[in-house]
């Protein structure tokens, strides 16, 4: 059996619901609107799911110039995209600048949070590993393999908010491409560490509740296991080559 895409998720505001597409153009700085955008709190610190799990209720719509929420309880909030003053943000343990949204966006999240929220967009993307982690994968079977610490119930991928799923391979095969390449579609990509996992996992993909103990599962059979982060589950690396990737593309390990 062939090693091949089975799936593809994006949004372009980090932290709010993926949504699964047939195809992306996948550059040096990840997809093009992906992550385009991202919330801070009022100390301009990022918001994401692991704080504010709601925010995995709202779908996101980009095609420039305009950007379209949409919460859950049916309210559209919808704009073109201005960009206002330049902000320092702190996005995780680094430092970034960023451009503040002017509009009807940030006043909609704050009201939705309960707390003052503010839409920046980011320099490049709102990626958390840099340029060198703009691409992440899992395998079927290492979902799978995750499930059977679940009873066999199915996880939905979204769940670990990867960007390419593959199917083909024994279960957490892809740990051992770390420093090779793989070209999947049109483009090449070295993979370079384990994507560590945090309470977000455990958080519902669609409306953000916290409904399965994806760390204690993971803790279980993957806590000692040696990696680049604790209690790994998928790989993520940088693109090497650019081109496109579509769901159905083969993937071949050079």
């Amino acid at each position: 059996m062939p090693i091949s895409v089975t799936a593809l998720s994006i949004t372009p505001v980090k932290s709010t619901r993926l949504q699964e597409v047939d195809g992306i153009e996948l550059g040096r700085t990840g997809v093009p609107d992906n992550r385009r955008f991202y919330i801070v709190d009022r100390r301009r610190h990022l918001i994401n799911g692991k704080r504010l799990g709601e925010l995995n209720a709202i779908v996101a719509q980009y095609a420039a110039p305009r950007l379209k929420l949409t919460f859950p309880d049916g309210a559209v909030v919808e704009d073109d995209v201005r960009l206002g003053e330049e902000v320092e943000t702190k996005f995780f343990s680094v430092t970034d600048s960023g451009r503040l949204l002017e509009g009807p966006f940030s006043q909609a999240l704050s009201d939705y949070a309960g707390q003052p929220l503010e839409l920046v967009e980011a320099r490049a993307s709102a990626i958390d590993r840099g340029s060198m982690g703009v691409a992440s994968l899992i395998s079927r079977a290492s979902l799978a393999r995750l499930a059977q610490e679940n009873g066999d119930h199915d996880i939905d991928w979204r769940r670990f908010r990867m960007l390419i799923e593959i199917d083909g391979v024994d279960a957490h095969e892809e740990d051992t491409w770390l420093g090779r390449a793989t070209r999947i579609g049109g483009a090449v990509i070295t993979w370079g560490g384990n994507v560590g996992r945090c309470l977000t996992t455990s958080r519902d993909p669609d409306t953000g509740e916290i409904d399965l103990p994806t760390l204690d599962m993971l803790r279980s059979y993957r806590g000692e296991i040696k990696s680049t982060e604790p209690l790994p589950f998928g790989i993520n690396g940088g693109v090497v080559e650019e081109g496109k990737v579509q769901v159905g593309d083969v993937v071949e390990l050079l």
